[in-house]
């Protein structure tokens, strides 16, 4: 099953769920808050080391929330 972010429209909390074949995305719901006016959002996606598909959700190159003073990769590319 696919993962489906969405953004509450009244607290603005960003919540992923698993949406299966059929299910009524009428029944989601802020897991904050409770309201179901949820916005579906865009989620990145990019190809990572080993080909692995990796989800890129407001975090560096590294993982970490917060940016680093300089790039721990040459070029200012991550490599890792």
């Amino acid at each position: 099953m696919p993962i489906y972010e969405y953004q509450c429209k009244k607290c603005g909390t960003d919540s992923e769920f698993l949406i299966g074949v059929g299910q009524d995305q009428a029944e989601l719901k802020c897991k904050n808050c409770g309201s179901p006016e949820l916005e579906k959002m865009f989620s990145k996606t990019a190809i990572g080391k080993n080909n692995i598909i990796a989800r890129q959700h407001g975090k560096t190159c590294c993982g970490r929330d917060e940016r680093c003073d300089t790039p721990p990769c040459s070029g200012g590319a991550c490599q890792r």
